[in-house]
């Protein structure tokens, strides 16, 4: 028991410091006093204008603010982080800051804790900076105080289950509970999760149709239970599980902000679900009111006298009274919403929000928990009296800035500690993804060869015609070595680049492209993914694509991006670009090679992997790999694709 608390008393420690790193690289951007500088950085946008002003959530005022040039530069800002609106005419104004409630390509609605914008916002030259995200940090905080200090009630006891102290209870299993249109292993999963007094994991490898598991195993505890708290440290994944939960008829109030903008996802928001209720058209008049006390109010904002002061605060008393009638009539609409919900779906932070404070839950399922820091699942855990996990910890693991605090454990995952409990996880082991020769690999150095390709996918190709030979084969390996393709370290970024060998893939794709087109009579589109671990190859990579005339008819169908962008993806065609390539055989990134599980388990009917087998072959697993590659007939050497 010491030990367990010694390890969570470590544990929070390391997440202070992983706070540290994090702010400290968070100054660092805005370390140089220039506008441009932290534009290019994504936390900033400038030049903006407010676009919209209007009584939120509340008594509290939203603007919407627009970018009015840099249209769909790349940055940082994403729902729920905190944001700082600011005058470039007036730099010693203290900024107003908000919290981002929705974001698009280039427009943010920003929720202020005003009731009232300053007077330097009517004068141009506004921007808005990203803050650092102190929230996120101090619920973890929060979360880890409650588990260390938990004592003789059910998170100490879900605590001293978890950290193997006692042994995970379950009902008997009941095996006539078989669900049509899910395999064997999948029915078993979501039979030990019925089963599960404290804690069940779905073990998810790639292509198996863990969500779906999950869709499922929510479905069948809905039965029992009359609401679930369904979370995912990864908006996209809470996104998914929303749509296809609500695809099933199920009720699912989806809080946060959505990365996916489809229509099962939107219908489900919590904004959306109280426009369409009854008492809403009242709330907006209510609103509406106020608003226009607030507007005749400030008429008198930049005059002095006694009577326009007087008249001022009488507009104001007004405006609040009517807000105090909108907030009561919101919180009757707020809580209508939840009481209906059978499903709440959210981030982690999300779940420790205001609206959440007095819920709690029998069972919360965490998607993609092998990616979350542990403190990030205490979270929910901490509401609720049993947890359902669902991933693989042989896919990407969880961010973590600080060096200091991954080496010291911060990286290691509830899950991964939860998988060595006996008897709660179920693999899925059929997966319907890839040809089997794109899986073996990652079958045998992941999964102790316990993974079957589906007879649906086992054989697939792009072509079974053997004289289309780029379309006829899954895996090609193609070895750069000796062709003096050598890396290049852009010394601002520290990001390497390959251009040699990116101009190898492009010419290779070309080749596979222009085989498709001819053999292919049916008229199907072929999607196709580019991936490396270095965004300096990435973005070199993007610009040579965007460039060439060659891509015009295929740009929709290509998508470029770091491993980290393709989680949870799958394309007819991957490629992946190594990258390194040095004398002193270094392979940096490379190391991680549950990143490199996640990028060789992309492709549905080819995969194309370049690299040097020479910087390569000294690491163990990149040997392994080239005498895979060598079994398989998959090995070809560059030189065959240079004329």
């Amino acid at each position: 028991m010491e030990q367990q608390i010694d390890r969570l008393l470590n544990l929070r420690r390391l997440l202070k410091v992983e706070r540290d790193e994090d702010f400290a690289q968070y100054k660092q951007h805005f370390s140089r006093n220039n506008i441009n500088y932290r534009r290019e950085k994504g936390v900033t946008w400038y030049p903006v204008v407010i676009t919209n002003v209007e009584i939120g959530h509340g008594e509290y005022l939203s603007i919407e603010i627009e970018r009015t040039t840099n249209h769909n530069e790349p940055h940082q800002f994403s729902g729920n982080k905190s944001a700082a609106l600011f005058s470039n005419t007036y730099p010693d104004e203290q900024p107003i800051n908000g919290i981002i409630k929705v974001i698009n390509p280039n427009k943010i609605r920003l929720s202020l804790s005003i009731d009232e914008l300053p007077d330097w916002c009517d004068d141009g030259k506004l921007g808005i900076n990203l803050l650092f995200d102190e929230s996120s940090y101090r619920e973890m905080d929060i979360a880890m105080e409650k588990v260390i200090t938990a004592s003789h009630n059910r998170l100490a006891m879900l605590r001293d289950v978890m950290y193997g102290i006692k042994p995970p209870a379950f009902n008997k299993i009941d095996e006539s509970i078989h669900i049509t249109g899910l395999n064997q292993s999948q029915n078993n999963a979501v039979q030990k999760i019925l089963a599960a007094k404290d804690i069940a994991i779905i073990h998810g490898p790639p292509g198996t149709g863990k969500t779906t598991t999950l869709v499922q195993a929510i479905r069948q505890t809905l039965l029992t239970e009359k609401q679930v708290l369904v979370c995912s440290s990864s908006n996209t994944a809470v996104d998914l599980l929303t749509e296809k939960l609500h695809r099933e008829g199920i009720n699912v109030l989806r809080l946060g902000n959505p990365a996916r903008i489809s229509e099962e996802v939107l219908m489900n928001t919590l904004d959306v679900k109280m426009a369409a209720h009854e008492s809403y058209k009242e709330l907006k008049k209510y609103r509406k009111t106020a608003e226009e006390y607030f507007r005749m109010a400030g008429k008198y904002k930049r005059t002095f006298g006694r009577e326009e002061r007087e008249q001022r605060q009488l507009f104001y008393m007004e405006a609040r009274k009517i807000l105090h009638e909108a907030r009561n009539l919101e919180d009757y609409i707020f809580e209508e919403q939840f009481e209906k919900a059978q499903v709440i779906a959210c981030t982690p932070v999300v779940s420790s929000g205001k609206m959440m404070r007095n819920k709690h839950f029998t069972t919360v399922f965490i998607d993609e928990a092998a990616q979350a820091l542990e403190p990030m699942c205490w979270i929910p855990i901490t509401r609720s009296d049993r947890v359902i996990f669902a991933g693989d910890h042989f896919q990407l693991p969880p961010t973590v800035k600080s060096k200091k605090a991954e080496v010291e454990g911060l990286k290691e995952t509830l899950f991964e500690q939860c998988m060595n409990l006996d008897n709660v996880s179920v693999m899925l082991n059929t997966q319907y993804r890839m040809h089997e020769h794109i899986m073996n690999f990652s079958n045998k150095k992941f999964y102790q060869n316990n993974l079957v390709a589906d007879a649906s996918v086992k054989d697939t190709v792009l072509s079974f015609d053997p004289n289309e030979f780029l379309l006829h084969t899954p895996f090609d390996f193609i070895d750069t070595a000796g062709c003096g393709y050598n890396e290049i370290i852009n010394p601002e970024s520290l990001s390497i680049a390959n251009p040699e060998e990116a101009q190898l893939l492009i010419k290779h794709l070309k080749l596979v492209l222009e085989q498709y087109s001819q053999s292919n009579k049916s008229g199907k589109r072929i999607t196709i993914g580019i991936i490396s671990p270095y965004k300096e190859q990435v973005q070199y990579l993007v610009n040579k694509v965007a460039e060439d005339e060659d891509f015009n008819n295929y740009r929709s169908q290509i998508a470029i991006k770091t491993v980290d962008g393709f989680q949870g993806q799958e394309r007819d065609v991957i490629y992946i670009s190594l990258v390194r390539s040095n004398d002193l055989k270094e392979i940096g990134f490379l190391n991680d090679i549950r990143r490199m599980n996640v990028a060789l388990t992309r492709a549905k009917k080819k995969l194309v992997v370049i690299g040097d087998s020479a910087t390569l072959a000294n690491h163990p697993f990149y040997k392994n790999f080239l005498d895979y590659t060598e079994s398989i007939n998959a090995y070809k050497s560059a030189w065959e694709f240079m004329y």
